[in-house]
């Protein structure tokens, strides 16, 4: 493998020992669906922030308490930002986080809402941060940080406790922390499970990757209704980790994900963002072999774009 990764079983157990207070182990459900019996859901949309982050987040921090007083600062869309601010207010650490632009106005009142310090800047300058991060030790990495791959890797270690025999688990995959996250917890458990990495036709980074043998610049949209997802091109540093962990991509337009968050919304009564609702698409266009675990990553879906999507649309 050429970038490091600790895959020792151990780590991954210590962090979910260490965020047992904050993360729930979320429920995993059967999707309701005619003609496919073994698809199921994660729903990580039902953490008390309304995002897997809070895992992540919070085994971040809490491996950093040294700098509770100081405070730290991230890149993040929201949610991560949401899952380092919600750790933070239990610890009595400042939060600052740096947003795109094009962040979904739910996420950023969120964060407001859990005393984090909120800085926007343009797109480009946001996604320099991921792709050239800072070597201040109090900035915390969204996706590549080491605690934070393993904080995301608690959700495989809950999957194979709840369903031992899954085949294969979609994840959304937006800078590919939690894709790989996953991965290497399954990996080191033991697992033959697979990892699809789900992306849209709005920005496909990886699956583009994939078929050039390295990161390439793609045409990214990013203001669609999916936040959080997708990036012009895959961060130089998880290259090695994706290339090596994430078995396949699987790309699914954005009306297939509005039809995903209909379904979501009418058949269990759960809001997922576009995101998470892209691994439900993903599942229902292509015959995986199951069982097949969609992770429902988040629930921050603006509210305008959900009515405009509950009424048929494509916001």
């Amino acid at each position: 493998m050429d970038a490091p990764i600790d895959l020792r079983p151990e780590i991954f157990a210590a962090a979910r020992e260490r965020i047992r207070e904050l993360a729930l182990h979320t429920p995993l459900l059967r999707l309701h669906v005619a003609d496919r019996a073994d698809i199921y859901i994660k729903c990580e949309n039902l953490q008390a922030i309304g995002s897997f982050k809070i895992r992540c987040g919070a085994n971040a921090l809490l491996r950093r308490r040294e700098m509770a007083r100081s405070g730290v600062f991230t890149a993040s869309a929201g949610n991560f930002a949401q899952g380092l601010a919600y750790a933070g207010r239990a610890l009595g650490c400042p939060v600052t986080s740096y947003v795109p632009e094009t962040a979904a106005s739910s996420k950023v009142e969120a964060l407001t809402r859990l005393g984090a310090r909120v800085i926007a800047v343009p797109y480009d300058d946001w996604w320099a941060m991921l792709a050239q991060p800072s070597d201040d030790p109090s900035f915390i990495h969204p996706v590549t940080d080491p605690d934070v791959l393993a904080g995301n890797g608690t959700i495989g270690l809950e999957i194979l406790e709840d369903l031992p025999r899954a085949a294969t688990i979609l994840a959304p995959y937006g800078g590919g922390g939690l894709s790989v996250g996953i991965a290497a917890a399954l990996r080191a458990a033991g697992s033959d499970a697979r990892v699809i990495a789900c992306e849209t036709e709005a920005g496909a980074p990886l699956t583009a990757a994939r078929a050039a043998g390295g990161p390439v610049t793609i045409d990214f949209n990013p203001r669609t209704f999916i936040t959080g997802m997708g990036g012009p091109a895959v961060l130089p540093s998880m290259w090695p980790l994706a290339r090596t962990l994430v078995a396949d991509t699987a790309v699914v337009s954005l009306s297939q994900v509005a039809s995903a968050i209909r379904l979501l919304v009418e058949r269990h009564h759960l809001v997922a963002e576009g995101a998470g609702a892209a691994t439900v698409a993903a599942a229902l266009d292509r015959d995986f072999p199951g069982p097949v675990v969609c992770i429902l990553s988040g629930g921050h879906l603006d509210t305008g774009h959900l009515v405009s999507i509950l009424q048929g649309n494509v916001p």
